[in-house]
């Protein structure tokens, strides 16, 4: 796993009245525990990996607990664990990354929100939105609204957001529904305090199980005709009795303020934006609270779904206008507002997105723009100026930096150094040279980095483990067969059955290259079911992990795939005449290439301890690295723009007769080989060289350095 809980794990015991200090999504996993939590499940995925991560590697203590936790195929199987909160008193928590995660839970979701629940039900999101945001950019206020499923969005303090994970399941229980808590990326990681509780075992658990199961109740069952009364009741009784839980335990907040004639209704978690824009304005200080500290009244949402109407009326009443922030679209929470304030008559104007952009990140620069134009529109005694001078800078500060950086090329991420993937794309690169560019349809992972330069490969991107079904369109209406890219981790969640099942059985003629590295690699390298075992990691001493694990290919031939090939991907001419047959053999039926290396990372974290092991103990370690000749180098840089790595850059050449700078390798390079292996699959020069640098070297190793040495000595010219 990417990182270690070590100091995480320990801060999950601490008891009444000491202080958790962390970061946002570790507090959640605190909270928790002290609402007794029976189970948790999940499915990896920025920016929660860490609440399942640190529950998965506290095992002994979660044990102890007697805490269920289950690291999920895919969100699906993740949601669907909450149905043991629809028939037993259980409290279960989920997580994974919306909104792409919850697309996939969504069927799930829309039986457990129509049967209910007796036990509290949490699913906790990682609302992946905004500018740092790797998916596509919707929001899970929708999904809650379809479902008449309750959403929490927290202000991102830590004290606020435990509070809520435990009032998320009283929530949960007083309404029989089950609720969604969304966390921006800034929430999941903000760092700060909170007074901790203790932790409670839950009444039923692992280790005090169930006697009997729950008794047989139709009316449970998300299925006709059962789905009519369930239909009714959502509306008729869960709803009512949400919103007055919510209005008696306050879980929205209201922040007085002297001017009374205008408000702002924000969402929990943009109150930090908020304060800050006001801030700028010199209209509030860094913490504003219930007793002053702020000039404009707030009402902090921290549920935003469903809205209380005598919160909203009694807040707006009397008010000139009121301002709602709602980060996206379309504006579901202004709508809301709209509707009760006429439905009761209240005439306050409201604004929303008339002043704020529709899409988008609301930053403190955007927000402090929008401010501004509504006081001017209905508190203008209200000095603004401050704001408008900052603004000033801001735009100052942004011409001269055009003005003097110019236009900057453009820095798009790519692999890390040494991954065992971009050889895959090196490959293909040079076979797309002889025998034509196919349809190539990517998937989510580490892969869609190859979408980027030098690569640039791509046609489709529709959804993790998609990538086959994506080009099931293609592949009849082309004269070339469509290739498919797919990770171990997007073959497990969603590519067998969507992709290699529907391609066998409608006898697609396709082909598709599975990257086995070992790992969810770009969650953080969680464990998959064709991970590595852990005998397997001990004993691959400089080879890769991987390739002890034939889970997939015995998978693939269980279903009928006949052309089927393993591939070390480091070797790209072997993997080159791979893809070159796959391309082109008259054969019909789908092609499989498993190019096999194990993620660089994980490896090197694997490493790491063997390597320093053997050199305390005095044993000898080989490194490997390469590097350019400069004499020899042509200076074309061909390697380059075939290989992509970090590591291998260009320096200017010492040699004045050459203008031009000469490739060479830096010292982030983790001797992966395929800088030479590029430039031996397309002979393009022999100016790479590899050197093994020997630590604690026996006798013949300094035996060899003389003569080497020696023989050197004499060619070089006197």
């Amino acid at each position: 796993m990417e990182r270690q809980f070590t100091e995480e794990i320990e801060s999950l015991k601490l008891g009444e009245g000491e202080t958790f200090r962390g970061e946002g999504i570790l507090a959640v996993t605190k909270a928790l525990l002290q609402s007794g939590v029976s189970y948790v499940g999940g499915y990896q995925g920025a920016p929660v990996s860490h609440l399942l991560d640190v529950m998965v590697q506290a095992k002994d203590y979660m044990n102890e607990l007697g805490v269920h936790v289950e690291a999920c195929t895919s969100e699906a199987s993740a949601a669907a664990m909450l149905g043991a909160s629809v028939s037993y008193p259980v409290r279960g928590a989920v997580t994974w990354k919306s909104i792409v995660g919850t697309n996939v839970a969504s069927d799930a979701l829309s039986y457990l929100a129509s049967a209910g629940v007796v036990g509290g039900a949490l699913i906790v999101l990682g609302e992946d939105y905004g500018e740092g945001g790797v998916v596509a950019q919707e929001r899970s206020h929708a999904y809650a609204l379809k479902s008449m499923m309750w959403l929490l969005d927290p202000r991102p303090n830590l004290t606020t957001i435990s509070e809520m994970v435990e009032r998320g399941f009283e929530l949960s229980e007083a309404s029989n529904t089950p609720v969604m808590m969304e966390l921006r990326i800034r929430a999941c990681h903000v760092q700060g305090t909170f007074t901790a509780k203790n932790n409670r075992a839950p009444a039923v658990s692992t280790r005090n199980l169930m006697e009997e199961p729950a008794e047989f109740l139709y009316e449970r069952l998300a299925h006709p005709p059962a789905i009519f009364p369930q239909e009714k009741k959502k509306s008729a009784v869960r709803l009512p009795a949400a919103r007055k839980y919510v209005a008696e335990h306050r879980l929205n907040e209201t922040f007085s303020g002297e001017e009374s004639s205008v408000g702002i209704i924000v969402q929990g978690g943009l109150y930090n934006n908020l304060v800050r824009a006001l801030q700028i304005l010199d209209l509030a200080n860094a913490f504003p609270d219930d007793r002053g500290g702020c000039r404009i009244p707030i009402l902090a949402l921290n549920v935003v779904y469903p809205l209380v109407p005598e919160e909203i009326t009694a807040f707006c009443t009397g008010k000139a206008g009121v301002l709602v922030i709602e980060e996206g679209q379309p504006e579901f929470i202004e709508q809301d507002i709209a509707t009760t304030l006429r439905r009761r008559d209240v005439q306050t104007k409201l604004h929303g997105k008339d002043l704020l952009p529709m899409a988008g990140d609301y930053s403190a620069e955007v927000l402090v723009r929008a401010i501004a134009r509504f006081l001017a529109q209905h508190a203008p005694q209200v000095d603004t100026s401050q704001g408008a001078r900052w603004l000033e800078r801001v735009d100052g500060s942004r011409a001269r930096a055009a003005q003097a950086l110019g236009a900057l090329p453009s820095r798009p991420p790519t692999f890390c150094v040494g991954c065992p993937e971009r050889p895959v794309f090196s490959a293909m690169k040079l076979v797309a040279e002889d025998v034509g560019r196919p349809h190539i349809s990517v998937d989510v992972g580490c892969h869609a980095f190859a979408t980027f330069e030098p690569f640039s490969q791509g046609n489709t991107l529709l959804g993790y483990g998609m990538s086959l079904a994506s080009s099931a369109g293609v592949g009849p209406l082309s004269a070339r067969r469509p290739v498919a890219i797919m990770g171990d981790g997007g073959f497990w969640h969603n590519g067998l059955l969507s992709g290699v099942a529907s391609n066998l059985m409608n006898h697609g003629d396709a082909v598709l290259v599975i990257m086995k590295n070992g790992y969810a690699s770009a969650t953080g390298t969680q464990e998959l079911l064709s991970s590595p075992p852990e005998e397997a990691r001990a004993a691959a001493v400089g080879k890769s992990a991987a390739y002890a694990d034939r889970t997939i290919e015995n998978t693939l031939k269980g279903l009928g795939v006949k052309w089927l090939r393993t591939v070390y991907n480091y070797r790209v001419a072997d993997m080159a005449r791979a893809l070159r047959e796959a391309y082109t053999t008259p054969e019909p039926g789908l092609k499989v290439i498993v190019a096999e290396g194990e993620c660089q990372l994980e490896r090197q974290r694997r490493l790491r301890p063997q390597v320093a092991s053997r050199l305390k103990a005095g044993k000898r370690v080989v490194r490997t690295r390469f590097g350019v000749d400069e004499d020899v180098c042509t200076g074309d840089h061909s390697c380059i723009r075939l290989s992509g790595c970090p590591s291998l850059t260009v320096k200017p050449s010492s040699d004045p007769l050459k203008a031009d700078p000469v490739a060479h390798v830096n010292n982030d390079c983790v001797g992966c080989g395929l800088c030479g292996e590029v430039a031996h699959a397309a002979v393009l020069c022999p100016s790479f060289f590899r050197a093994e640098i020997v630590q604690n070297p026996g006798l013949l190793d300094r035996l060899l350095d003389r003569v080497r040495g020696r023989i050197i000595g004499w060619l070089q010219p006197a």
